[in-house]
């Protein structure tokens, strides 16, 4: 089961966090949480964004399939940075793999699928045990639906974009599991952290009002309109 764990080097309370830098700025007692909390705030509701930036946030994503993980590499503002589980040196001959909805509701093809990565498996293992190809040649053969494991390290305001984009309803349906991930184990890690999720993190329809797909599922108005 694919899992989000917060490492505890991120930003325990963002918000006050963010009031501090910027009162650094400003001249203002960066000694008060409260009046740091307050700041804070005041420049997201203002939409002074950039103070978002100072807001660290790293995690451990589990679980999730390759294929995701590149699709969230792509989100590369803000200097990001991670670490990604290697198949030269990690054993991938009983890989553990992400099967989609649409597979597992119908019973001949989740046979096929579970067949395909069985024989991927297998073949893995055979290329490397018996036929003595390395394990970074033979792991060419790995899916782009074996699970990951990477430690991903961003900030605030590239998290808050992301979520316009990807908590869309015409994202990638595991993107949108994993955004749902995230929010639940920031949610977990402070109120603050519950605060910013709530309000902020949302798909762009939200923020703008209106839709800007092509295909639109309906939940907002088209742009035009």
């Amino acid at each position: 089961m694919a899992k989000i764990t917060i490492i505890e080097d991120t930003t325990k309370n963002p918000i006050t966090l963010m009031g501090q830098r910027a009162g650094v700025c400003w001249g203002a007692n960066i000694e008060d949480s409260e009046k740091n909390y307050k700041r804070g705030l005041d420049c997201i509701k203002s939409g002074h964004h950039r103070v978002m930036e100072y807001v660290n946030v790293e995690m451990i994503m589990d679980g999730y399939s390759a294929r995701v993980i590149r699709e969230w590499y792509t989100h590369i503002g803000g200097a990001p940075t991670r670490l990604q589980a290697s198949t030269r040196y990690i054993k991938y001959e009983d890989f553990q793999y992400v099967t989609p909805h649409t597979v597992s509701r119908n019973e001949e093809a989740l046979k096929i699928y579970e067949d395909t990565m069985d024989a991927i498996a297998k073949a893995c293992k055979t290329l490397e045990e018996e036929c003595g190809i390395p394990r970074e040649d033979a792991a060419m053969l790995l899916p782009l639906g074996m699970n990951t494991k990477i430690v991903d390290k961003r900030n605030l305001r590239n998290l808050i974009e992301m979520s316009h984009q990807r908590m869309c309803t015409r994202a990638f349906w595991e993107y949108r599991e994993l955004m749902n991930d995230l929010c639940k184990a920031l949610k977990e890690y402070s109120e603050e952290w519950a605060y910013l999720v709530d309000n902020y993190f949302m798909p762009k329809c939200e923020v703008s009002g209106y839709c800007e797909e092509k295909k639109t599922c309906g939940r907002k108005p088209m742009k035009e309109a």
